[in-house]
């Protein structure tokens, strides 16, 4: 990377940031009320999840106990107990039949403690269970999510549809936040559309941040430099992560050739603003600077100013303007000594 593509580089997160914190800020304003469309589904319901749990540990083959102990764990379920509530007990009652079932649940219940993830290839199987699969994907996803492991929640909740799981809300809200964190634009405004659809029966949180990611998703454009400071916060999650692998200089190469095509065509659009002012009089709006002594044709004068009579301006002794000229000298650049001399001739000629 050139140092001018670093120096680029420094610079957009700040900007990126400030521009994406004004989207939200727009976006919460905007979305605020908006209504919910048509819902296009439904919540689980209570018995029917219940009653599913139940039948499984039957054909799990699951001793009496066993049995019973599930029985007595749904009998303490709330009727008007929300999905979330319900996923978390069915995957405890498949932990209760099923030892691998019962790893996982272990597993999802404790912080990350490495970046070396056990692997549970039993969950694609097809030899096991859609229903257990499929919430159990959704309790490993969003474990997953929730530790900033996105391509990883990617493999597990990517492919899984509402109504294979038992919170379908849930299943969507880290859908939409694995898209949106990861840039698959086109997948995230999907899933956090859909989940707005079901607004009355999703919790409040989870519809203002999917309003939020629908908005952001919508308004954002690739090779900009919000886009590249997206990747470059994601090339920083994966090396914190340990994984500095093809995948990560793969992205790091489209950050430079992005921050390449942007410095290009910022150059071309200097050279062509250039080149039209060489024989025309067209004005810089740009400060000038103060390193140099600009060229002009006027004459150099200026509108004098009543400063007051007998004040001695412009009339100092020779010695006091000696002085002020040594001053000038020692602080600013020589070529400014050569200024002030002419200004002061330029009095005494007057």
């Amino acid at each position: 990377m050139s140092s001018t593509t670093r120096t680029a580089a420094r610079r957009i997160v700040p900007r990126a940031a400030v521009l994406l914190c004004a989207l939200v800020t727009t976006a919460v304003a905007q979305s605020a009320d908006t209504p919910a469309e048509a819902t296009r589904w439904q919540p689980a319901d209570r018995q029917q999840v219940e009653a599913e749990a139940l039948a499984w540990l039957k054909t799990a083959n699951a001793d009496d106990a066993t049995r019973e102990r599930a029985a007595e764990l749904w009998r303490n379920t709330p009727e008007g107990a929300e999905a979330g509530e319900l996923h978390s007990r069915l995957v405890n009652t498949f932990a209760m039949a099923d030892p691998e079932a019962a790893k996982l649940v272990a597993f999802c219940s404790v912080e990350r403690t490495g970046v070396v993830l056990p692997k549970w290839e039993w969950l694609a199987d097809a030899k096991t269970p859609a229903p257990l699969s499929a919430n159990l994907r959704l309790l490993y996803g969003r474990w997953l999510a929730r530790h900033l492991l996105f391509d990883e929640a990617a493999e597990q909740l990517a492919e899984l549809k509402p109504d294979e799981v038992v919170d379908p809300a849930s299943l969507l809200f880290y859908q939409a936040v694995v898209h949106h964190r990861l840039l698959n634009r086109k997948a995230g405004l999907a899933t956090s559309k859909q989940l707005v659809e079901g607004a009355e029966h999703s919790a409040k949180r989870y519809v203002a941040v999917a309003r939020l990611i629908h908005a952001d998703l919508g308004g954002l454009k690739e090779d900009t430099l919000d886009h590249i400071a997206r990747r470059m916060e994601d090339i920083q999650r994966r090396l914190d992560l340990g994984r500095a692998g093809p995948r990560v200089r793969g992205i790091e190469d489209g950050v430079i050739e992005s921050l390449d095509k942007i410095i290009k065509q910022l150059e071309e659009q200097r050279s062509a603003a250039g080149g039209g002012q060489g024989s025309g009089q067209a004005k810089s709006n740009a400060p000038a600077p103060d390193s140099r002594i600009l060229g002009g044709r006027g004459a150099g004068d200026v509108t004098k100013r009543g400063l007051g009579g007998g004040a001695g301006w412009g009339d100092l002794p020779p010695k006091e303007r000696e002085k002020a000229l040594q001053q000038i000298g020692r602080e600013f650049p020589a070529h400014y000594r050569d200024v002030i001399e002419q200004y002061f001739r330029r009095l005494a000629n007057e």
